[in-house]
């Protein structure tokens, strides 16, 4: 049984109320498998057991109250991802969408729909309106301790008041009458009942008053109506501010450009096409200037690209015949013709923005227990609300007073502030570090990154490059060296050997033409010199022994793995040695460096014998080192480290290094390592810096000192604010302003984390 994933835009998301109140109607629904809203983008997404049950989704969508947004001529309608329920990752890629028009296309990911059609964008005239209809019946109030009384007749107040609670603040009537229906509360429910509190109580002194004195009864009418411009000014700004926290997502949707140049045939040309028609295979050309469109290998020309926006690679790389092309990046000074190795929807710059986007919409650990709160907390502030009226009401004797002391109560406690305080930071941080390369999968990372003592490195291909170089090389003949050495990687050129490519980066663009290639299976390879009609080999120390030779002593003195060339005609002789080398990455003792001043403790991991081991373990600082250990032995390492109390982050990038990842508390891969190693990893380098393993800590640390920021804002202001309204110290209107401010400065504070740069050395005292 398939089940259908969709994207769907929806308006009418308010707070965290709001989002609770929709996921609870969504998982009530028979054929909805999960279900996830996310406030910041006003999506759901959907995992169906059914494409037939999105009617139903959408019509008890809209019976809570919201609608889903229907899509702009010529934009996708919803993301639709069909996968097998006993492999979901295995086809996490296969996503098609539905169009207005019913055909059937490949996707455009949900993150670059959404500058073409924005959801519950915040238009500005309802507040401007709101407040200019306030303004004359808070001004006379502001000017009567200067001896200046302006004060307006019932008549105009009620004239003035009544389009704001009823027309502006039309949202907040709605949104409680359904929060009522579902049984629940949200922010809208607590402003309607207390300005309609305050807009009842002035009509009602109006009205009753006796003939001839209904200018001089108490109205608070300019209550009512200031608290909804303040609400509707807070909602606006609060948009404004969140609009701001998805640009960092937004721009790297916006680095893949709309069209291609693609080659159609020798009649036709180069034509542009839409990305979308652009299929794996198909011949592409980029130009100077433009964005590479799509994940592809360069079939010709020479350019240099610059990938800093995708890989957080800070030069320009020289891209020629071979080279791998990342969409998104910008070609610089070349044309170059490319073949796509990728779809829209599978190049790697869409997969990033698929897993940020679903990282973002998983909610962080300490979220669980705010939303157990907010889930009491309206009922709770309807309590205290109706508690502080009785109380004032019995006490004073004034109900008046006691009514206006409610409504401060439900106005000040709108739980705006505390629904954004987690997803505002999420969004901003995973963003954030997105642009720099790092990819953050999922909200549990941050607790998890702040925990850390422990980090274990792999050796091959993490700190070591993981391709062997040639570090020396001891020539035992006359002959010239460049010549032997030419003769060596002529002998390589067709050889698959791991080795083999050491002498193929070093090779010189002309070797001597050989015949007779020969792979000699487990020992080396031979071929015969076409100039000179002589044999060669070159291999291990098993061809010197088989040709009746002796090693000389002094070759063990070098580390690293040797590589004989022997020379076969007219009579065997051993002719060079090449002792090849995994170097250490330019970038590791950096990292290392910038680990060790932030506190970690570090291990090196390696399955290689004990004296490469430990030159690698030297060179870089690291002390605690263990060598010839198996991927069950690093597992085991683990383990007893988690045992003793420790948490613990592995660093790896080869399949063997996916057990550890899996065990470790946090699994960080780089991106130039398998596929697997990625799979299990909480965090990716996807440029490979080992440098930004600190930075990926550091930008985790920072979103979750953000959210508890947040949170204690959020919480802090309720705790003092309630029970300073419900003792009678805060009017409607400075609760309306307050609680607009609250949830801005929440947003605000989330915004610092775009200045967050990754420091990739250490400050130099």
């Amino acid at each position: 049984m398939a089940n259908v994933e969709y994207v769907l835009p929806v308006s009418g998301l308010r707070c965290m109320s709001c989002v609770a109140r929709l996921e609870k109607v969504l998982h009530q629904l028979p054929d909805v498998a999960t279900a996830q809203v996310d406030l910041m983008a006003k999506q759901m997404h959907l995992q169906l057991e059914n494409a037939e049950a999105l009617s139903a989704v959408i019509a008890a969508v809209e019976a809570a109250g919201f609608q889903v947004v229907q899509p702009l001529a010529g934009t996708d309608a919803q993301v639709v991802i069909e996968k097998p329920a006993a492999t979901p990752q295995a086809a996490a890629s296969q996503t098609t969408t539905i169009q207005p028009t019913a055909i059937q296309t490949e996707a455009i990911p949900s993150v670059a729909r959404q500058a073409a059609a924005p959801v519950d964008e915040e238009p500005f005239w309802p507040v401007l309106l709101a407040l200019l209809l306030s303004l004359p019946l808070v001004l006379p109030m502001l000017l009567l301790p200067f001896g200046l009384d302006l004060m307006l007749s019932p008549l105009w107040q009620w004239l003035l008041a009544t389009p704001v609670q009823f027309w502006l603040g039309a949202r907040f009537y709605r949104g409680a009458f359904y929060a009522l229906k579902n049984r629940s509360g949200n922010m809208d429910l607590l402003v309607a009942l207390g300005t309609s509190a305050a807009y009842g109580l002035s009509l009602w002194h109006w009205l009753s008053a006796p003939a001839g004195h209904s200018a001089h009864v108490a109205l608070y009418f300019e209550s009512a109506a200031v608290v909804l411009s303040f609400v509707l000014l807070g909602k606006y700004l609060e948009q404004r501010a969140k609009t701001q926290t998805r640009s960092a997502l937004q721009a790297l949707a916006e680095l893949q450009p709309a069209q291609a140049r693609v080659w159609q045939g020798d009649h036709a040309g180069w034509q542009l096409l839409a990305l979308v028609q652009v299929v794996p295979g198909m011949r592409l050309q980029v130009k100077p200037g433009e964005r590479i469109a799509l994940d592809g290998v360069v079939l010709s020309g020479r350019s240099q690209v610059d990938e800093a926006l995708i890989s957080g690679e800070s030069l320009p790389l020289l891209k020629d015949t071979g080279a791998t092309l990342r969409s998104g990046s910008l070609n610089l000074d070349g044309v170059l013709e490319y073949q796509a190795s990728s779809a829209l929807h599978d190049s790697q710059l869409q997969q990033l923005i698929r897993q940020v986007e679903q990282a973002q919409l998983q909610k962080a650990p300490v979220q669980q227990w705010v939303d157990r709160i907010a889930a009491v907390f309206v009922p709770v502030v309807l309590l205290i609300a109706l508690l502080t009226l009785l109380g004032h009401g019995f006490y004073s004797g004034d109900w008046a007073v006691a009514i206006l002391n409610a409504v401060a109560v439900l106005v000040i406690a709108c739980p705006c502030a505390l629904g954004l305080a987690t997803p505002a930071a999420l969004v901003v941080g995973l963003g954030q570090a997105a642009r720099h390369g790092i990819l953050l999968k999922n909200a549990a990372v941050l607790d998890q990154a702040s925990q850390l003592q422990l980090l274990a490195f792999d050796k091959t291909g993490t700190l070591t490059q993981g391709l062997p170089q040639i570090s020396a090389r001891q020539i035992f003949t006359a002959q010239a060296e460049t010549e032997l050495f030419s003769i060596a990687c002529a002998l390589q050129q067709h050889s698959e050997h791991p080795l083999a490519k050491a002498f193929r980066l070093d090779a010189s663009a002309a070797l001597p033409v050989i015949t007779g290639f020969q792979v000699l299976a487990g020992v080396g390879v031979a071929a015969t010199l076409t100039s000179h009609g002589q044999r060669w080999q070159l291999g291990s120390a098993q061809l010197v022994q088989a040709a009746g030779l002796t090693l000389p002593a002094d070759l063990q003195s070098h580390d690293g793995s040797q590589v004989f060339l022997l020379q076969l005609d007219p009579q065997p002789q051993l002719v060079a040695v090449f002792w090849l080398q995994d170097q250490i990455r330019q970038d590791s003792a950096a990292a290392v460096q910038l680990l060790q001043a932030q506190g970690y403790q570090l291990a090196l991991l390696s399955g290689d014998n004990d004296r490469t081991v430990a030159q690698v373990a030297d060179a870089l600082g690291i002390a605690d080192y263990h060598s010839a250990m198996t991927p069950a032995a690093k597992l085991e390492y683990l383990q007893q480290a988690q045992q003793s109390g420790r948490k613990v982050a592995m660093v790896g990038d080869g399949i063997n290094d996916a057990p550890a990842l899996a065990q470790a508390d946090l699994g960080i891969a780089l991106a130039s390592g398998t596929e697997v190693a990625a799979a299990v990893a909480g965090i990716q380098l996807l440029d490979g810096d080992l440098r930004k393993v600190a930075a990926a800590l550091d930008i985790a640390r920072a979103t979750r000192r953000v959210i508890w920021q947040n949170l204690g804002w959020a919480f802090g202001f309720n705790l003092l604010a309630i029970p300073a309204a419900a003792l009678g110290y805060l009017s409607p209107v400075i609760a309306g302003g307050a609680m607009a401010l609250s949830s801005v400065l929440v947003v605000s504070n989330a915004l610092r984390l775009k200045h967050w740069t990754p420091q990739l050395a250490l400050a130099k005292g």
